[in-house]
């Protein structure tokens, strides 16, 4: 029987489970790590172009997150005038011009659908691209890595100030920094909650104990998730909790760009003074400006690793060192599997390849949701019914001999005013139609009040030479003002032809 025993090492990758000694070889007594126990990392500031754009996405994803509740849309007397809003207690979606009911959930459906194809077709052409620069997780840890950059310093006196016994300063850099971390995280929570009520309304109550209690609950929730997860848990997340870096291996190919470390160009690396040669040794000054910029704490000259998200602040650590020894810039940068070898066998690297067979099926894919959602939307209508038959009693023989079906109709009016609608019935010959509670039984019409849910009883009435068969009706509803009609089908049952 073989044991397996779970430890932790104060370690970060620079070991091998079940080494031997001197890392020769493996050890069969030597116990599997399964769990690296976490060591903190200090992320080295730096300048370039992907800094810049990391700047730029965390300010854009923000600036949309806690601003997009206080947008106001018109959207007529009597409806909320939120942009983007999720009501819960009316059953509605709103997002802009867009207003979804319960019945239109399929809608979701085809947004997730969307949402996963164009992350696979992001990841089959950049790899982790999504996880670099605008997973929730990465633009929050780096927004907690700036203040506490801007209370503590850099990564140098981090680290100093982290190994230094406690003092007043300490404890006040300290203290500021978390209570900023607070701030953002209670932020954070509060901007959720705004998603889901009234944003002005909740932002009146909320703070006198007036809101409503899940918008304590889950703001609380929102709050602690998001400073324990990227003030405290940072690159953990990202290697432990999160699926997408064991998913993301069946996305990609030998033709995906990945941020790659040029080691055919790079080694052998080694110490560089002013004046040296360059002659038998590689570009690579071992300077270990990449690992110092790496918030996850990785040395990219070992390879992809599952846990590199693709932020490429290493590639503008490197860049700013190649520009101060006068070699070319690109040492680590975006490249394929397939340029990698093809450099080491010294052969030209080949055009990056968008368009491959897989990327092709994402983007069709892609497509053909955003098409059938835009018809969807494009040929929706305000009016809608459904028809339910009475099942309890199939029919009822009148003393007349004729035959009567009960119905409910369901009539669901999204528009914002109130509206008549003419009923009619199809399908049975000379049947005689009644509405319970109509104010016109001549005129067989029904009011259906603004942006809400109707339910009428309806009795179809069919000679007594329609036994025998089964017949199916069908129920219209047509607002005469506008035109717009809506209708619905369901069985007629008589005595000999009883629809199952």
């Amino acid at each position: 029987m073989t044991r397996v025993t779970l430890i932790q090492t104060a370690g970060r990758g620079g070991e091998q489970a079940g080494a031997g000694p001197g890392g020769e070889g493996p050890d069969d007594d030597a116990p599997i790590v399964l769990y690296i126990k976490r060591k903190q990392i200090y992320p080295k500031l730096v300048f370039g172009k992907f800094r810049a754009l990391k700047w730029a996405v965390l300010f854009a994803t923000l600036g949309v997150y806690y601003l997009l509740p206080w947008i106001r849309w018109d959207r007529g007397p009597g409806a909320s005038n939120q942009a983007v809003l999720a009501d819960m207690e009316g059953g509605r979606f709103y997002f802009f011009w867009i207003e979804l009911w319960p019945q239109e959930v399929y809608y979701i459906t085809g947004l997730l659908i969307l949402a996963a194809m164009g992350l696979f077709l992001v990841t089959a052409l950049f790899g982790r691209v999504w996880c670099g620069y605008t997973c929730p997780q990465t633009v929050w840890t780096d927004l907690f890595i700036a203040v506490e950059r801007m209370f503590e310093g850099d990564r140098s006196a981090r680290i100093r100030l982290d190994k230094a016994p406690w003092s007043i300063e300490k404890a006040a850099r300290k203290t500021g920094k978390h209570a900023v971390w607070l701030l953002i995280a209670f932020m954070t929570g509060g901007a959720w909650i705004l998603y889901w009520h009234d944003a002005p309304t909740l932002a009146r109550t909320f703070f006198v104990g007036e809101a409503p209690a899940t918008a304590y609950v889950f703001a609380g929730l929102l709050t602690l998730t998001t400073y324990a997860l990227a003030g405290t848990m940072r690159e953990q997340v990202c290697t432990y909790l999160c699926p997408w870096p064991r998913i993301q291996s069946g996305l990609i190919d030998k033709d995906s760009l990945a941020v790659t470390y040029r080691s055919d160009r790079g080694d052998p690396r080694g110490a560089f003074r002013k004046g040296d040669s360059w002659e038998g040794r590689g570009d690579c000054v071992d300077c270990n400006q990449c690992v110092m910029a790496c918030p996850q704490g990785i040395d990219i000259r070992h390879g992809l690793q599952l846990e590199c998200i693709h932020c490429a602040l290493c590639i503008d650590a490197c860049d700013a060192v190649m520009k101060k020894v006068g070699r070319p810039t690109g040492l680590i940068a975006y490249d394929t599997d397939e340029n990698v070898v093809r450099r080491w066998l010294k052969q030209a690297p080949n055009p990056f390849r968008p368009v491959r067979s897989r990327t092709i099926v994402y983007a069709v894919v892609s497509a053909i949701t955003v098409a059938t959602m835009t018809w969807g939307l494009a040929t929706r209508t305000d009016l809608s019914v459904s028809v339910i038959k009475d099942r309890s009693l199939p029919f009822t023989r009148m003393s007349t001999g004729e035959i009567r079906n009960a119905y409910t109709i369901k009539v669901i009016n999204k528009a914002h005013e109130t509206r008549t609608l003419a009923v009619s019935v199809d399908g049975v010959e000379n049947a005689k139609v009644e509405l319970v509670g109509e104010l016109d039984p001549a005129a067989h019409t029904i009011v259906s009040e603004a942006d809400g849910v109707d339910r009428y009883r309806v009795f179809v009435t069919a000679p007594a030479d329609t036994a025998g068969r089964s017949p199916s009706i069908r129920i219209t509803v047509r607002d005469g003002a506008t035109g717009e009609e809506a209708s619905g089908s369901a069985p007629f049952s008589t005595p000999m032809g009883v629809a199952s």
